[in-house]
């Protein structure tokens, strides 16, 4: 009885997420591009040359990734919305788990599916759900690697596995690296060698073009200024209102990026560590869709398990707000959004610099304070 209630809630909530995508006839577009990626696999087509959905969207990923994808070719379209709904929603349960992991803490079962059921309305994962992308996947991957004891056989395995799928989860790599973990940094880098080798010999043509060529026409993922890019690139194009912010963008995402893996190298608890290499990951890449995003889910159980209850509401209500929809977004508004709507259209990097910054100051106290008490001992 404990657990009905909280199973029942996770059944009507999934079920209300469901009736949503049908009303709202959901195309799940990157789920069809994935599907694409695994015919050109099959059918020996030209990987990077084609587009899918009326959006007209390219493969982006490395070769590794679409032959992973060759199994969503095997389905009709239908049912393969279905699965992957299926699927994120235990992955997204799995995610909740991982998250209690990291945070140091034991979830029972009703509390999983309470969580579960309320993690799924937070924006990114919404997202992540109705477009049908793999971000649950990866993160998963990366959340569960992370988790494990230091020493554990194969730690860094599942770190090079995702980052040879999506290629940002390479930060983490560096950041096993800073963090002193060598062992698990070098398998990692193996690991990831390992898909690319991988790639290379199935897909030799597909490969080359994309480790020499593909991987650097930037425009392919998309336009940095939509309110869709939750990155500090995106906030500062929006910010200048140009769609190239050149340098203006360059140097803080560089000076961001070295404080970010600075602070996570060098933090008190490895949870906390994992958490500002992801922020830091999120804010300097290029591109970061809104439900790239995903890491709300362990920084939520952190701050709660942590006890910090104010804090974990506001955060939730940023990642609940939908904030970044509501400010105009048709064609190229989003580049001329006037100054009190530009919080509203960048909320997750806000985020992500408070986070940085609160770790900063952190840092920085037992520095300051070192420095008052030698002054003090000086003036005496």
């Amino acid at each position: 009885m404990p657990t009905l209630v909280p199973a029942v809630f996770l059944s009507v909530s999934l079920t209300l997420f469901v009736a949503l995508c049908v009303l709202q006839h959901a195309p799940m577009a990157d789920l069809l591009v994935y599907r694409a990626e695994g015919a050109a696999v099959v059918h020996g087509t030209d990987l990077y040359g084609f587009t899918a959905t009326r959006w007209r969207l390219p493969a982006t990923y490395p070769p590794f990734a679409a032959l992973l994808f060759v199994p969503a070719t095997w389905l009709p379209v239908p049912a393969l919305k279905a699965a992957f709904v299926a699927g994120n929603a235990l992955l997204l349960a799995a995610l909740v788990a991982l998250s209690a992991r990291l945070a140091g803490r034991q979830v029972s079962a009703s509390l999983l599916c309470t969580a579960t059921a309320l993690s799924l309305w937070l924006e990114p994962v919404f997202q992540t759900v109705l477009f049908g992308q793999i971000n649950l996947t990866v993160t998963g991957l990366v959340l569960w690697d992370l988790a494990r004891p230091a020493g554990a056989r194969g730690k860094g395995v599942a770190v090079g596995v995702a980052t040879g799928i999506k290629l940002t989860p390479a930060v983490f790599v560096l950041y096993l690296f800073l963090r002193g973990h060598r062992k698990e940094a070098w398998t990692a880098v193996a690991s990831c060698t390992g898909t690319v080798l991988c790639g290379a010999a199935l897909l030799p043509a597909a490969s080359a073009g994309f480790w020499t060529r593909r991987l650097y026409e930037t425009d392919r993922v998309g336009k940095a200024w939509l309110v869709d890019n939750q990155s500090l690139q995106g906030l500062i194009a929006r910010a200048l209102g140009t769609a190239a912010p050149g340098l203006a963008w360059v140097l803080p995402a560089v000076a961001v990026g070295a404080a970010g893996l600075c602070l996570a190298a060098r933090a008190g608890e490895e949870r906390h560590g994992v958490l500002l290499a992801a922020v830091t990951a999120l804010l300097i890449s290029p591109i970061s869709w809104s439900h790239h995003w995903v890491w709300c889910v362990p920084l939520l159980a952190v701050l709660l398990a942590e006890g910090r209850i104010r804090l974990a509401a506001a955060t939730a209500t940023v990642f609940t707000a939908r904030t970044l929809w509501l400010v105009p977004h048709e064609g190229d508004r989003d580049l001329h959004l006037p100054w009190w709507q530009q919080p509203l259209a960048s909320p997750y990097p806000l985020l992500g610099l408070a986070l940085i910054a609160a770790a900063a100051l952190r840092a920085a106290q037992p520095v300051l304070s070192s420095v008052r008490i030698s002054s003090a001992s000086t003036i005496r």
